[in-house]
């Protein structure tokens, strides 16, 4: 990273992953912080995090970064329950929590599709307002090829952004 900013400064943004729980493979969350805080030291100029289902785990991440004096945007990782069986594989593969109240919709809806599908938007639109209403520098939708769901969530989310939109052309 340092060789292409140093050679080619603005020519390039670079973007890293970031892991609000710590990455699977890291003995703890302070030393992925710390290898997180070196790419960014390195010239990453923005983070997009893995998917979360817990809000306030982003939010003490967040506050993590800034204790470290980490000031790049962080873009919040959000995959709506579309699939349980394939959040299942995902969760087990990212190590990603499941809070309570995911878990209790998994369970109703999990052997009704629709119903599930339903459910896991409404609840990925919950969970992008309240990233939103914090302030949050972006959302990455993780919807594995299905345009249909963003649409419906840039749906939901319509006069939330407008509102935004609106707030920051204002004084």
């Amino acid at each position: 990273m340092r060789h292409i900013t140093t050679r080619h400064p603005g020519a390039f943004s670079i973007g890293a992953a970031a892991y609000p729980e710590g990455h699977a493979t890291c003995d703890s969350l302070e030393e992925d912080l710390r290898h997180l805080k070196e790419k960014v030291e390195a010239g990453v100029d923005f983070l997009v995090t893995q998917l979360f289902f817990d809000n306030d785990l982003f939010f003490r991440f967040a506050e993590r970064l800034d204790a470290l004096d980490v000031r790049v945007p962080v873009t919040a990782g959000i995959m709506p329950v579309l699939n349980a069986r394939q959040i299942g594989r995902i969760v087990s593969l990212s190590g990603a929590s499941i809070p309570p109240k995911f878990a209790r919709i998994m369970a109703r809806y999990e052997n009704a599709p629709e119903a599930l599908a339903d459910a896991g938007i409404a609840y990925a639109t919950e969970q992008i307002i309240d990233l939103l209403s914090w302030g949050v520098a972006g959302v990455h939708l993780y919807t594995m090829n299905r345009p249909d769901v963003t649409r419906r969530i840039m749906a939901n989310i319509a006069s939330v952004r407008s509102t935004l939109a609106e707030e920051a052309i204002s004084p």
